[in-house]
């Protein structure tokens, strides 16, 4: 079946579908990761995106029941070069075909994916939309008259609805029994968090117990936690203010840690403003520079806002910076047991070079209780 990738200034592409028929529009950005393309697939910070990963040949090792980082597919579509049909992995369960359209997802292959993410570098991520309906001027008039991408607020669109919580048995009950040897208790506000995130603070010996993005400070501080995290998640961060008010109100109570759009929201509550990159970070290979130590991390990276820093109150500092453009990538708190990463420590894909700064928050949680 053929298909159209039309971008929403004018250039088209056309190849193949490999998910559900159908029409989707949604902002179209690219991955450079060569691996992971289960887990981008279920980030719910890809939520609204058509995303386009620049490794030639996407599916080699199948999908498999174990690997998702959240509840559901989260990409608005997928653009590859060439879907491998017959994967080679033991644990592989379905090709990526297959899962794309069991989860009426839109897919697309056997377009020049260098092409399309050279106009991409050059003229920034755009609106495009991906058909298998639609003739290329009807899919573009749709696609004109379509709300842009940060006019949703998808944080309240990928949120728990519920909360419930995670240890190192998985998710569970908010209301179930402790775990013997449980030493930590943090509470996550779920913007779109993956899956491993909790599997990292689980392996660290605590008990999360992750909230709806809609709980006031009243409701985290309820719960009584060691500490607060701020999870990753999509769109513009300048469309959550109700978020950033209600980690004004934690600021001074209870250590807080950032990850991706926390640093972000952590970032508007003292006081900086954001801004949209051009084409955004999303890939494994992205080089951060530690300010105080020189040392230099390779991360995991999605997400294509930024914190601008000059705003910032006294007492909040940037401690990392990406090397390739020297955006912020952390914020540290001089005296209030506070810091945060605007890349993904949990990889899941990626490097886990970061891995260690779970464990550097919950020292930060021993060094506040005295």
């Amino acid at each position: 079946m053929k298909a159209l990738l039309v971008l929403e200034d004018g250039i088209t592409f056309e190849g193949e579908a490999i998910g559900a028929p159908g029409t989707v529009v949604g902002e179209v950005v690219f991955n450079t990761g060569m691996t992971g393309y289960q887990e981008i697939l279920t980030d719910p910070s890809y939520a609204g995106q058509i995303v386009t990963l620049t490794y030639p040949l996407i599916g080699n090792y199948g999908i498999n029941a174990e690997d998702d980082e959240s509840r559901a597919i989260q990409v608005a579509a997928l653009v590859v070069r060439q879907a491998c049909e017959n994967p080679s992995n033991w644990r592989a369960r379905w090709t990526l075909r297959e899962h794309l359209q069991a989860h009426r997802i839109p897919g697309i292959h056997g377009i020049d994916t260098r092409a399309l993410t050279r106009r991409l570098r050059a003229a920034g991520v755009m609106m495009g939309i991906l058909t298998t309906e639609l003739t290329r001027e009807e899919a573009l008039r749709q696609l004109q008259a379509s709300p842009r991408y940060d006019q949703f607020n998808y944080v309240r669109m990928v949120t728990t609805p519920e909360p419930y919580a995670w240890d190192a048995e998985g998710m569970k009950p908010v209301d179930a029994p402790v775990l013997p040897g449980t030493r930590y208790r943090i509470t996550l506000i779920d913007c779109g968090l993956k899956y491993n995130i909790l599997r990292r603070f689980a392996a660290l010996g605590s008990r999360v117990t992750v909230l709806p993005c809609t709980a006031t400070a009243e409701d985290i501080l309820a719960t009584k936690p060691d500490g607060v995290a701020l999870s990753p998640g999509p769109g513009d961060p300048a469309l959550l203010g109700d978020i950033v008010e209600q980690v004004r109100r934690l600021v001074g109570k209870v250590p807080l840690f950032g990850i991706c759009l926390g640093n972000q929201l952590v970032g508007a509550a003292f006081g900086a403003k954001t801004f949209k990159l051009k084409f955004g970070h999303r890939g494994c290979n992205h080089p951060v520079k530690d300010l105080r130590s020189g040392q230099v991390t390779i991360t995991s990276q999605n997400h294509g806002y930024a914190v601008d820093p000059s705003g910032l109150e006294p007492g909040m500092e940037v401690w990392q910076i990406n090397l390739n453009d020297g955006t912020v990538e952390g914020l540290r708190h001089t005296s209030l047991p506070i810091f945060t990463l605007q890349y993904h420590p949990e990889a899941s894909p990626g490097p886990r070079d970061s891995d260690p700064y779970f464990a550097e928050f919950l020292r930060l949680i021993d060094e506040s209780k005295g």
